[in-house]
């Protein structure tokens, strides 16, 4: 893929929020999966998780933790990524929070990614209640939930989102 190639591909995924009933094979799910797992991480330590949920009652009470979003319902899996505060403090100590938040952050994209490059659709919601998504998952105290990442097969809207100029995001030497 050249450099127009993947601006291209970047330019034309988008979040989508309306998802046909259609589960993901076994091959989608653990592409998605393996494609995380090639993602870069502080002292290669992947200090993330991902608990996959596809039952219908979980991802209801989900949807519910997060604030009533209706697509995290709607999606036929929901990867929810999670930073393990555990694996990179024992390398990095309290920095090792923030490294944490990061791996899972970029695990997540990758996955959002890989969804998109597999011709499926995907939503990343970092809106919930924290408390909420750890009683209904089960989640150690270690683990903090960084984003829902809903994903199926979608129906996107025609239009893409405008964009912001990227002078208006860039600084240079200085702010």
């Amino acid at each position: 893929m050249d450099s127009s190639d993947f601006s291209g591909f970047l330019s034309c995924r988008s979040s989508v929020r309306e998802y046909d009933k259609t589960p993901l094979t076994k091959e989608e799910t653990e592409y998605i999966l393996s494609c995380a797992s090639t993602a870069p991480s502080a002292g290669n330590l992947e200090a993330w998780d991902v608990v996959v949920v596809t039952d219908e009652d979980t991802r209801l009470a989900l949807a519910d933790a997060a604030f009533g979003q209706q697509h995290v319902g709607a999606a036929p899996v929901l990867f929810v990524v999670c930073a393990n505060y555990v694996r990179s403090m024992s390398q990095y100590g309290e920095r090792g929070i923030l490294y944490a938040v990061e791996d899972a952050t970029i695990a997540c994209t990758y996955m959002m990614l890989a969804a998109h490059a597999h011709g499926l659709h995907s939503c990343w919601t970092g809106a919930f209640d924290e408390d909420e998504i750890r009683e209904i998952l089960g989640l150690p105290p270690h683990i903090r939930p960084i984003a829902i990442l809903a994903t199926g097969h979608g129906h996107p809207q025609s239009r893409l989102a405008e964009r912001m100029d990227i002078g208006e995001h860039v600084h240079r030497d200085e702010w």
